[in-house]
């Protein structure tokens, strides 16, 4: 079974970053890598994936050596299940806000005793049967990084019992979202949101979780990175493609 490099990372203190992907190209996960990312986290939620280019795009990240995230659409059984069984380590699990959505989570991607996770071993993630289904089955769930978003007011106020659930690794903190529950939507900047996260830091970090977030520039990378968040999402693939893009023109425009 090949090691979790991203949850050996954040198990030894390191922090980690990588940006969303919604391209569907796997070689942006190979530029990803290429360019020192740690990981990427493939957008299900908001891109335009199906299992398919999934599955293409776990294969590039196996072969450049980054970690491939991917986000389901929704916290299913069903939707965790497949992701899992195509190879995926880490899954990112949006709109977390009560214990028993973690729970669910927890319950989704673990095999007896921690949960009831679909068992089949004719899957990628059991390499077609080529590893013993002992092998499989029994260390599958100390492989697995479960992330999940606390996007909503309601979630940040169930946080201290949210914590509780020991098979839950990542706390990502949604500044987007975050910032339409306190009523300012888009203004991730707003010193409503931002007290609210750091508070969230605080406590989970006293809990002993990982803690993520996302950012768009390297200050406030550098910044969350100082208050003690340690899996950083930087921006997303077609908005850096996009910048990058418009200094150019900009450049040649002499604008």
């Amino acid at each position: 079974m090949k090691i979790n490099i991203l949850k050996k990372a954040l198990e030894e203190g390191k922090t980690v970053f990588g940006p969303f992907c919604k391209i569907l190209d796997p070689a942006v996960v190979e530029l990803a890598a290429l360019a020192g990312f740690d990981f990427v986290i493939i957008d299900m939620e908001h891109g335009p994936y199906s299992i398919e280019t999934v599955q293409q795009m776990l294969r590039a990240a196996e072969a450049r050596g980054i970690t491939a995230v991917v986000r389901v659409t929704e916290n299913s059984e069903t939707s965790i299940l497949r992701v899992l069984d195509i190879g995926a380590q880490c899954i990112q699990v949006p709109q977390i806000a009560t214990p028993e959505d973690a729970q669910k989570v927890v319950k989704s991607a673990m095999f007896h005793p921690k949960g009831e996770r679909g068992m089949c071993r004719y899957v990628r993630a059991g390499e077609y049967t080529a590893i013993d289904k002992a092998e499989h089955f029994g260390r599958a769930n100390e492989n697995i990084v479960t992330i999940i978003h606390i996007e909503g007011v309601s979630g940040l106020e169930n946080l201290p019992s949210i914590l509780e659930n020991d098979g839950i690794d990542v706390i990502f903190l949604g500044p987007y979202d975050l910032s339409q529950s306190c009523g300012v939507p888009g203004q991730v900047h707003h010193e409503k949101v931002v007290k609210r996260m750091e508070e969230a830091v605080v406590l989970a970090k006293k809990s002993g979780k990982v803690v993520g977030t996302f950012v768009e520039t390297v200050e406030d990378a550098k910044k969350w990175e100082k208050i003690g968040v340690q899996y950083i999402s930087y921006a997303v693939d077609t908005g850096i493609i996009l910048k990058a893009f418009q200094q150019i023109t900009r450049g040649i425009n002499g604008n």
